[in-house]
């Protein structure tokens, strides 16, 4: 580790705001009582959390609430129904109906897909016919690890898909509370050579505790790439830089790496501005000096980063601090999704018009990628042809190895925005077929032979999502 921190000025140690804080935030920085409210009462469903450095350094107060870093952590009006906030309004203001508001809480959230694409369905792994807790196994290289101690961030990101995590609801948790069944898995499955450690954020962790889950990795010979999934370089870069355990933290790092593995921190940068502080630039510099190597990653936002001049800049931004543009991701059919949702073809429209701009280097970044149910689905472009229009799509990640990498077609929908919107060509290849829709070519036929030709015959079923 060549970077010390012991000339660099902090700001202060972290400390959590979340609903209770919201009358001191919202006196603090003036935000309007419509404004206040609408955050307290979804809130009340999805869950709230952000910090000072959050506040005071991402945050354009002079534009609240359009400013894209307020939407990006502020619960909105319109993440909801109409419905669901007059009732969760009505009853919050009964002391005497908490049973009533709790029930309604859990209807909504029952409704807003808590588990994408099949996660507790389909993702959970096995051992001597119990379930793991706190694992997930959909690739066959990799293994996604969720330390219990790690299942909460700095600040809570309005779109995350894995928003149940944090709403105290242990059914719809992943949590594991030691390594010790990942490793003994590991064990038995010699084909996983990454995992994944995810959350939540393991970076919320002490260094301490970190080790406990990242030390025992080193001593299984196969796993040669060990991922850490965070978003704490942009909403608490203090700690790879100032906290009391960040060089500890470092030197960790320094540890993986000298047997020989790769480290990848998946960083999630939603919008350039996270990228813009001098804190957020020394934790990257940090970082990389222990020989890990920074991937950054985030989905499409509307309202947050749906911009070609704002894609291009985080890219750029990411590539000339030494980090590698990863993925531009689909925002995910969950939450508060038709908030945030931004349409295939305008995101194609987005990506190519950003991608246009960066230099060579920086071309690393690959989208619009769906990760959906059967794997991660790219839309490379739009295709024009006497037949029609196309959206040119690809496997970059299946739960099937056999698909990957293959390209295959769907009927051009503008205002298709997921997988299960789309309708395939009747020339897909069976095996892709059945890897996106669960079903064989000649069933989704003959339930469909009296449509018309508009339904199609091989519409993406709901269960790929």
């Amino acid at each position: 580790m060549s970077l010390l921190a012991t000339d660099l000025v902090g700001t202060g140690r972290f400390r959590a705001y979340g609903p209770r804080q919201l009358d001191e935030i919202a006196d603090r920085y003036g935000l309007p009582t419509e404004v206040r409210e609408t955050v307290r009462l979804v809130s009340l469903v999805l869950p709230f959390r952000v910090n000072e450095y959050v506040l005071s350094e991402l945050i354009d107060w002079d534009r609240v609430p359009d400013d894209p870093m307020f939407q990006l952590v502020f619960p909105q009006r319109g993440m909801l129904s109409e419905q669901d906030e007059r009732g969760l309004a009505a009853l919050s203001a009964d002391p005497g109906t908490k049973a009533g508001l709790r029930s309604l809480v859990q209807q909504i959230r029952g409704r807003l897909n808590p588990h994408p694409s099949g996660q507790k369905e389909l993702n959970v792994p096995t051992r001597d016919g119990a379930p793991l807790p706190g694992m997930q196994h959909k690739y066959r290289e990799t293994v996604l690890y969720f330390p219990s101690q790690g299942q909460t961030c700095h600040a809570y990101c309005t779109y995350c898909f894995r928003w149940a995590q944090f709403v105290g609801d242990a059914d719809l948790r992943f949590a594991a509370p030691d390594p010790s069944g990942l490793i003994a898995y590991l064990g038995d499955h010699r084909d996983v050579t990454d995992v994944l450690v995810t959350g939540g954020d393991p970076m919320i962790m002490t260094t301490e505790r970190l080790v406990n889950h990242l030390e025992p990795l080193l001593g299984v010979d196969t796993v040669r790439t060990v991922r850490i999934g965070t978003k704490s370089v942009a909403y608490w870069p203090q700690r790879f830089v100032t906290d009391p355990d960040a060089d500890d933290l470092l030197r960790l790092f320094e540890k993986v790496t000298a047997t020989g593995r790769n480290l990848a921190v998946m960083a999630h940068f939603s919008h350039p501005r996270e990228l813009r502080t001098d804190m957020a630039r020394r934790a990257l510099a940090r970082i990389r000096s222990t020989g890990a190597v920074v991937y950054c990653q985030a989905p499409l936002i509307a309202r947050v980063n749906d911009d070609a001049a704002d894609l291009a800049a985080l890219w750029r931004a990411e590539h000339a601090a030494g980090a590698v543009p990863y993925y531009m991701f689909v925002e995910r059919d969950t939450g508060p999704y038709d908030y945030f949702k931004v349409p295939l073809a305008r995101a194609v429209d987005l990506f190519q018009a950003a991608y246009r701009t960066l230099p060579g280097l920086a071309r690393t970044v690959r989208g619009p990628v769906m990760s959906a149910t059967p794997g991660k689905v790219v839309v490379d472009g739009v295709e024009d042809t006497p037949e029609g229009r196309f959206f040119q799509l690809r496997m970059l990640q299946a739960r099937q190895p056999a698909v990957v990498g293959r390209p295959f077609r769907a009927f051009h929908d503008p205002a298709a925005a997921w997988l299960d919107e789309l309708r395939l060509h009747p020339d897909t290849p069976a095996d892709i077929v059945r890897a996106v829709t669960g079903h064989d070519r000649a069933a989704e036929a003959a339930e469909d032979s009296d449509d018309t030709a508009d339904t199609g015959p091989l519409a993406v079923a709901a269960g790929a999502r």
